[in-house]
């Protein structure tokens, strides 16, 4: 078994800008070479501005190849509730906002002909007890007359039918626009389309320090200091963002298994549509097919943050949830186990505006290989001067109650999710 994601392990690295070539000014700074700080960087590199992406690591090392591979639609929280807190209007703009950004990756990967696997599967929203069922039953109808008419409520018989024979579920939602795609693959596309444009990408070069000097920004790196007049921070808590970034993202530890290739008859039996599924348990799972046979299994194991002692105790505790769903894999070997820590900020929103100047996009919460694209793309046309419409920006974000020891109770709400999915 390998403690690597499947996604960064089977691709070949693009060659990162050298050192020696470390400039002095740029019109962006980009800090952080996940998804979102390359979209900007091929959007604004190809509308002529000089661009800088600094990764303290490697590009898309972190949450942009550590996640299921899923491009999903559909808000990451329930859509009433939704209704409920921004209104209709606001709700419906929201739901289309992830919307646009599956059909934005797609837009890039025909555009660049990237070969990333990228497919319009839909994803299935699976119900684990009759009343979430009856849950996403009222959810689903005010989606579809709303929203999205293109979604559909499944019975058991049907979900039955859709997940390869198993009766764990009670039932779900089809949301048919959904997609899936090898987030590895795509990620190193979009950085070579970015260079390629003109971007410069500087890995394993951290971010030092930032200030502010007269119209300029200072930024200050491990290769240096460069000025540029606009900064775009594209990074979450597994960087050195600052405190007030910090105060407003909780990073969750998501765990991941693939198994190991299946015969093509088993694998014909798993996922016949090929679907993407996520359930409605409080510690849910989420699950894919991949075009080399493997199922790729999910979800938020436990409580802690990633580590490689975290990342083997969840490999097992998934492995156990993946054959209570689909017996028939106790025999299939795991090759691949690996964690990341997703960005969840308490409206489970993502959240980009201004701070002191400064253009930020964070807090994805766990639907962010979709929509770290779009608004980096997003993102760099605006910093190129161009007006876009961004349904997020400088909305109200709330800093995490008890912020600084709440991190250390995350095995407590753990343990008190697992019981309720359990007894209730």
């Amino acid at each position: 078994m390998k403690f690597v994601p499947y996604w960064l392990d089977s691709i070949t690295s693009v060659s990162s800008t050298s050192l020696s070539a470390f400039p002095a000014k740029a019109d962006v700074v980009i800090v952080g070479g996940g998804f979102t700080g390359l979209s900007a960087a091929r959007t604004l590199a190809k509308a002529g501005k000089s661009v800088v992406v600094l990764e303290a690591d490697q590009i898309a090392c972190h949450a942009s190849g550590r996640n299921g591979g899923h491009v999903n639609n559909g808000t990451a929280g329930n859509f009433q509730a939704m209704v409920g807190k921004y209104g209709l209007e606001q709700a419906v703009a929201l739901y289309h906002f992830f919307d646009d950004a599956v059909d934005t990756v797609e837009n890039i990967v025909t555009t660049d002909k990237i070969a990333c696997d990228f497919r319009r599967c839909g994803k299935l929203k699976v119900a684990w007890t009759h009343q979430h069922l009856a849950n996403l039953r009222a959810d689903q109808e005010a989606v579809k007359q709303y929203a999205d008419p293109e979604t559909d409520l499944l019975d058991r018989e049907a979900v039955t039918a859709e997940i390869g024979g198993s009766t764990t579920f009670e039932g779900g939602i089809l949301y048919r626009k959904s997609a899936q795609m090898h987030v590895g693959r795509f990620g190193y596309a979009l950085a070579a389309q970015a260079m390629k444009a003109g971007a410069q990408i500087f890995e394993n070069t951290p971010m030092m320090g930032l200030r502010r000097v007269g119209n300029v920004f200072e930024v200050s790196s491990s290769a240096g200091v460069i000025q540029a007049k606009n900064v775009l921070l594209a990074t979450g808590t597994s960087r050195k963002a600052p405190n007030w970034f910090r105060r407003r993202i909780m990073p969750v530890g998501s765990f991941i298994v693939a198994t190991a290739p299946m015969p093509e008859d088993l694998f014909a039996r798993i996922l016949p549509g090929r679907r993407n599924v996520v359930t409605t348990r409080n510690i849910h799972n989420y699950f894919r097919t991949t075009e080399d046979r493997r199922l790729i299994f999910g979800g938020r194991a436990n409580f802690s943050q990633s580590s490689e002692k975290s990342d083997i105790k969840s490999g097992q505790i998934l492995h156990t949830a993946l054959t209570e769903i689909y017996p028939e894999l106790a025999s299939t070997d795991i090759d691949y186990c690996w964690g990341g820590n997703v960005d969840m900020s308490v409206d489970r929103l993502p959240h980009a505006g201004e701070w002191n100047g400064v253009t930020y996009a964070m807090g994805l919460s766990g639907h962010g290989v979709q929509m770290s694209v779009h608004l980096g793309q997003l993102l760099g046309r605006k910093l190129a001067g161009e007006y876009v419409n961004i349904p997020v920006w400088n909305q109200p974000w709330s800093p995490i109650p008890a912020y600084g020891i709440a991190a250390h109770f995350m095995p407590v709400v753990g343990a008190y999710f697992r019981a309720k999915d359990r007894y209730f």
